[in-house]
């Protein structure tokens, strides 16, 4: 039978495919249930020393979750629509939690919760057709599913530069960027796919994956992110706040910064502040706690406005005209962006 998802036992590796193609593998509610679940019993089989995860069709590994089914829903029931993100973001850290290697291999679209299930683990692998981002700050939510805790991590400004703008990245800048740890051409990638499957382990299978991936991996070529990471460093580090950060565009000029800009100003104001705090906080958090405080914010973005207006906008409407509450970043308070990351009492997150 064929489900959205499938697992199964291929030699001594777990094996997970999301399986819906037609929707680009977007995740479903029952998806991240059984995802999870079926971890936690991988997790508990001696035979199973190893999880890799792949996604069907041609176009994507996985482009995030199921933006319109949430947004209906939160429209409706903002609380059932968090159960959700509740159960996402305890499947993002099972993965982080997880004491096996973990294979991801990414050759296809990856954004938002297809990130969340990739970027977590042990190794990501690219392919010719990989396209990375994480959009959200156009659709007026914010870069989560643990993007508070890996985009801080990429050097020079970068991840912070990620967040923000939804900057898309083929293979060759995840490469440059960490976002991914290999890469390989598409179509080598079921020959990889085959070797790993048929690797014996010895007493270090993370060691012997590693070896196998570094042995197949490939140069991607030219990384247009290493042409302008000069200009991220300068200006997407040592900011406090996002507005010190504009108008350091401002000032330099050119056309990175005026493209950076003009990107900005398509965003959600109030996400882009957000999205700044969650990078600065997460810097000096550690995963769980970094999952809290998204679920924090998450819980409070679908009681607002902004969600869904972008999603109006970009996915149902698709006149790609966003009309933000407020429309400008001067006009979003401190104090009420500062309300997003308090504690929600009885319905805090909680992580096993």
């Amino acid at each position: 039978m064929t489900h959205e998802i499938n697992f199964e036992q291929t030699g001594n590796w777990g094996v997970v495919t999301l399986n819906r193609p037609q929707a680009l593998n977007a995740l479903t509610w029952p998806m991240v249930e059984k995802f999870r679940a079926q971890l936690k019993r991988w997790e508990r089989e001696a035979s199973v020393e190893a999880v890799l995860i792949k996604g069907t069709g041609e176009k994507a590994f996985c482009a995030g979750g199921d933006i319109r089914w949430l947004a209906d829903t939160a429209k409706k029931d903002p609380g059932h629509a968090s159960g959700f993100f509740r159960e996402e973001y305890r499947l993002n850290a099972a993965i982080h939690h997880l004491t096996k290697p973990y294979v991801a291999l990414i050759d296809g679209i990856v954004m938002g919760g297809g990130v969340g299930v990739s970027v977590h683990g042990d190794f990501r692998v690219a392919g010719d057709r990989t396209l990375f981002a994480m959009p959200e700050t156009g659709i007026g939510l914010f870069p989560d599913v643990g993007g508070g805790y890996f985009l801080p991590l990429l050097h020079g400004g970068v991840g912070l530069y990620y967040a923000l703008t939804g900057a898309r990245a083929k293979a060759a800048d995840c490469m440059a960027a960490g976002v991914a740890t290999h890469y390989t051409p598409t179509d080598k990638m079921a020959d990889l796919e085959a070797g790993l499957l048929d690797l014996s382990f010895g007493s270090h299978a993370h060691a012997d994956i590693e070896s196998f991936l570094d042995d197949y991996s490939e140069d991607p070529g030219h990384a247009p992110l290493n042409d302008i990471r000069p200009a991220i460093a300068e200006l997407f580090q040592g900011h406090e706040h996002i507005e010190s950060l504009i108008a350091a565009l401002k000032k330099r000029g050119g056309d990175f910064a005026k493209e950076t800009l003009a990107t900005l100003e398509r965003m959600s104001p109030t996400s882009l502040k957000i999205a700044f705090e969650q990078m600065k906080r997460g810097h000096g958090l550690d995963f769980d706690d970094v999952m809290k405080m998204e679920f924090r914010i998450v819980r409070r973005i679908i009681e607002g406005r902004d969600f869904f207006e972008g999603v109006r906008a970009q996915v149902i409407d698709k006149d790609r005209n966003p009309i933000w509450s407020p429309m400008t970043l001067e006009a979003v308070n401190d104090a009420d962006i500062a309300k997003y990351f308090e504690p929600l009492g009885d319905e805090e997150l909680e992580l096993p």
